[in-house]
């Protein structure tokens, strides 16, 4: 007797990981009514992320990168030689300016701004579970010379927190961090750019990042 080919696969397993309580419930929401999707699971970091991993088998994973005890960047670089990891996309409101070219670089097949509309997530989603990859524009010709590409995860929220004006004792109560983190953070920040106060820093993304 002919036998029946297998179905194919009618909904795409996602597992989301952010530090927020407010945005993954509202990610929550907008996956479950939306029957492309099949949230398996939510977690608040990246170790519990990586947690997810090891014990559910799930095709795409959504983080974000500014997370408590394992961000994005260090997610993706601790599954960037496991063949059978699920495909990730990075989520973020970090409008640091390498933070793509970073994932592309670490092996992520995604990124998302928070800013975007839900639908450009979703569809990211679906684009990238087809085995795509789905990421802003890029001037790649410029990533050898990028005087970004040495920030950690954490100068570079700090350097987006200068360019929007933020003093360093808002940018203490922003991150939660103590002032004297902030000082410590930002003295390195300023020799991997090579300059001397926060107005040079400023600038420097500014011209870089082609922001007005």
């Amino acid at each position: 007797m002919p036998t029946t080919p297998p179905q194919a696969k009618s909904t795409i397993d996602v597992v989301i990981a952010d530090k927020s309580p407010l945005i993954l419930g509202g990610l929550v929401q907008i996956f479950d009514r939306d029957d492309r999707f099949n949230l398996v699971a939510t977690a608040a970091d990246g170790e519990r992320f990586l947690e997810a991993v090891e014990r559910l088998q799930f095709e795409v994973g959504i983080i974000g990168w500014n997370m408590p005890y394992l961000n994005g960047q260090g997610v993706l670089q601790s599954l960037q030689k496991d063949k059978d990891a699920p495909r990730l996309i990075v989520f973020t409101g970090n409008g640091a300016p390498d933070i793509p070219r970073q994932v592309m670089r670490l092996g992520g097949a995604g990124f998302c701004s928070k800013s975007d509309q839900p639908t450009v997530l979703l569809d990211t989603v679906q684009a990238v579970s087809e085995g795509r990859m789905v990421f802003p524009f890029m001037d790649m010709s410029r990533s050898g010379s990028d005087p970004f590409s040495g920030l950690t995860a954490r100068e570079q929220e700090l350097l987006a927190s200068l360019s929007r004006g933020r003093t360093n004792r808002q940018i203490a109560g922003d991150l939660s961090i103590s002032l004297n983190t902030v000082k410590f953070h930002l003295k390195n920040l300023y020799g991997k750019l090579d300059v001397k106060n926060r107005a040079q820093a400023v600038a420097c993304y500014l011209n870089t990042s082609g922001v007005a």
